[in-house]
């Protein structure tokens, strides 16, 4: 694809946006990056190699005078001037639409609502451990696009790839596709929950009998596009044994006419919970098919360990365990943790409000919820369709609300933060959130320390 010279516009400037900046501009394109944010400071390393500024509202007059509009997950198509543009015919693609048309190593690309993190890392642990060179990157911090500079090329592009970014794919073929599953989401994008799924299922739209898809088979709302798939499909599941696929009866198998079969144990695996299962699943599966050795698949399997924010414990006080889920962020992610604990606990939940149904949430609070303590601005929506299941405490803040569970909680219990909403209305992003609950379990620690000497 040739790029010297054309005139290319990078709608926002995020990590996505500069890399796909850096990018065309060593390419020789005129580029011009346009940004809502009008207190943006460029750096000058852009602006002294010729790149255009134009910050605040996007300009219908700058935008459609481009050859191409390569656009940062973070802006949605709904800008007059973006929706001119496609009007005209002006080509709109995403940042992992331009990487793919560079990228010569072939692609496993993963999504899905809960667990993409967990997968694409595992995954790249995977094939590390076997000694393969591998890119890991897209939605998970490194954009794909730094992938092409790569010299030499990766064996493997291994990359998670979210909702925003598919909505503006064009010939993005990866060689695998895995699809780990699709829950209420991102609604306060989306009009629907099946717009939602329909942006995801744009992962499989360009695989042909050649490729494969690796798909959550216990996942009704992954019907539809399984049924519709083009590509070879490598299901999982943990309640059924496919005949081409993988499957959990205490290991991890795959099987597939013309393969060897494969057995991995997960007495010592590092990961947890119910959904670890099946992020594991996914990730031995796409090994399988790429050929890593089974001895390579194991090693690698028990010795990596979960993310942060994602189900890591925290501490234990006064036989209360303390667990950090601020990665889950919606529903589905919190209904799967609840399912993770051991034993009975106190939920923290609440946050920035999705859109979605809390309904989900009732028979776990139920069957293992002492109660549930809700902060921030979903407090009382969450209340309203939770408190005929569950006791209820509301919290001004984190801190309030660790203490409010550590005074309900018994010994043995944990006191888990899985808020099912956004960050945004009392933290900088979930990390953040994340950090400040360990911060206060901290504190807890060091007092019951000093009481205890």
């Amino acid at each position: 694809m040739e790029l010297s010279g054309k005139k290319i516009l990078v709608a926002g400037f995020g990590r996505s946006g500069r890399a796909a900046a850096e990018f065309l501009l060593e390419r020789g394109a005129r580029v011009t990056m346009c940004d809502n944010n009008e207190r943006l400071q460029v750096p000058r390393e852009f602006t002294s190699r010729g790149m255009r500024v134009e910050l605040g509202e996007f300009s219908i007059a700058t935008v459609t005078a481009q050859d191409m509009i390569v656009l940062s997950p973070g802006v949605p198509l709904m800008s007059r001037a973006l929706i001119e543009a496609q009007a005209r015919g002006i080509p709109v693609i995403s940042e992992i639409e331009l990487a793919f048309r560079h990228i010569s190593a072939p692609l496993i690309a993963v999504t899905g609502t809960n667990g993409k993190t967990t997968t694409t890392s595992l995954l790249g642990h995977l094939f590390e451990g076997a000694g393969l060179r591998v890119f890991v990157g897209g939605n998970i911090g490194i954009p794909l696009i730094n992938a092409v500079a790569l010299d030499p090329q990766p064996d493997y592009v291994i990359a998670e790839i979210s909702s925003f970014q598919l909505e503006t794919i064009d010939t993005f073929r990866p060689h695998i596709s895995v699809l780990l599953n699709i829950t209420d989401d991102h609604l306060d994008r989306y009009a629907s929950f099946e717009q939602y799924r329909q942006a995801k299922a744009a992962i499989c739209q360009n695989q042909t009998d050649k490729d494969f898809l690796i798909a959550n088979l216990d996942d009704p709302a992954l019907q539809p596009i399984l049924a519709d798939a083009r590509a070879t499909v490598f299901g999982f599941s943990r309640r059924t044994a496919p005949e081409r696929g993988a499957f959990d009866d205490g290991h991890l198998r795959c099987v597939c006419p013309g393969r060897p079969s494969l057995s991995i144990s997960t007495e010592k695996a590092g990961l947890i919970g119910s959904h670890n299962r099946e992020n594991m699943l996914a990730a031995v599966a796409a090994a399988y098919l790429c050929d890593v050795p089974a001895l390579a698949i194991q090693k690698a399997i028990e010795n990596f360990r979960g993310l942060p924010h994602r189900m890591e414990p925290a501490g234990e006080i006064n036989g209360i365990t303390y667990i950090n889920d601020s990665k889950g962020t919606n529903v589905g992610a919190c209904c799967s943790s609840l399912a993770g604990v051991n034993g009975r606990l106190v939920l923290i939940a609440g946050g920035l409000d999705k859109g979605g149904s809390y309904a989900p949430l009732i028979e776990p609070l139920r069957t293992k919820a002492r109660a549930l303590v809700l902060i921030g601005e979903a407090a009382g929506r969450m209340q309203a369709e939770l408190h005929a299941h569950v006791a209820i405490v509301r919290a001004a803040s984190l801190e309030e609300a660790v203490s409010a569970a550590t005074r309900l909680a018994h010994p043995g219990d944990s006191v888990l933060l899985s808020p099912a909403c956004a960050s945004f209305d009392m933290f900088d992003n979930y990390e953040h959130r994340g950090e400040c609950f360990k911060t206060i379990v901290k504190k807890i620690q060091r007092t019951a320390d000093s009481h205890a000497s």
